[in-house]
C-alpha cells in the first residue's frame, strides 16, 4: 500500500451464521503497523484497529450479505507497506451420516470418526496460522537486520573518513609546527 492509500477487499456470505476468518500482517515498511476496519452488510464496524502489526480473528457472520475488510495507511506519509492477509469462509454445516449409515458400521461409528476429521481440519488450520505467524516474524526480523546492516555500514563508512581526516589535519599541524623560517629567527 502507497502512504495514504485506503484499499478495501470484499466477502460475501449467503446465510447467517458462517464462520469468517480475518487474517493480516505487514511484512514490511515504515512502523510495520497498519489501520484496519471489518465492516458488516449493515455497515456496522465488526472489528477494527489502529496501528496493529498483525490480527488473526475469527467472528460469526450476524448477517448475510457482503463484508468489508478496509486497510488504511493514513498515518504514513512516505512509507509504502507490505500487507499480507487472508479471508476465509469456515463452514461448520455437519451434515448427519446416521440417516445414510450402511452396513456393518454403526451411526455412532461415524459420528466419531466426523468428529475426528472436524479436530483434524481445525488442528491444521492452527498450524497454517501458525505457520503464517512465524513466517510475518521472519520477514520482519530479517528487514531489521538489513537496516541494522545498512546503519553499520554508513556509521563505519563516516567514522572511517573522520579518522582519515583527523590524521591529514594532524600531518598539517606537526609540519607547520617544525617548519623553520628561513632568514629570521
Amino acid at each position: 500500500m502507497q502512504a495514504n492509500e485506503n484499499a478495501c477487499f470484499y466477502t460475501s456470505t449467503d446465510v447467517a451464521g458462517k464462520k469468517i476468518g480475518f487474517y493480516f500482517a505487514v511484512q514490511s515498511g515504515g512502523s510495520f503497523d497498519i489501520d484496519y476496519v471489518v465492516t458488516d452488510p449493515r455497515d456496522n464496524v465488526v472489528l477494527d484497529g489502529q496501528g496493529e502489526r498483525q490480527g488473526d480473528y475469527v467472528f460469526t457472520a450476524k448477517h448475510a450479505g457482503e463484508y468489508s475488510f478496509c486497510f488504511s495507511n493514513g498515518m504514513s506519509t512516505f512509507a509504502e507497506k507490505l500487507v499480507d492477509f487472508e479471508i476465509t469462509l469456515e463452514h461448520e454445516l455437519r451434515p448427519n451420516y446416521a440417516k445414510v449409515a450402511e452396513g456393518n458400521q454403526p451411526p455412532e461409528t461415524l459420528n466419531a470418526m466426523e468428529e475426528s476429521l472436524f479436530r483434524l481440519s481445525g488442528s491444521l488450520t492452527n498450524i497454517a496460522r501458525t505457520q503464517k505467524y512465524f513466517r510475518t516474524r521472519e520477514n520482519r526480523n530479517f528487514s531489521t537486520v538489513v537496516s541494522t546492516e545498512q546503519r553499520i555500514f554508513w556509521f563505519a563508512s563516516l567514522e572511517s573518513i573522520t579518522i582519515l581526516t583527523m590524521a591529514a589535519l594532524q600531518v598539517f599541524v606537526v609540519r607547520n609546527f617544525f617548519n623553520v623560517k628561513k632568514g629570521g629567527v
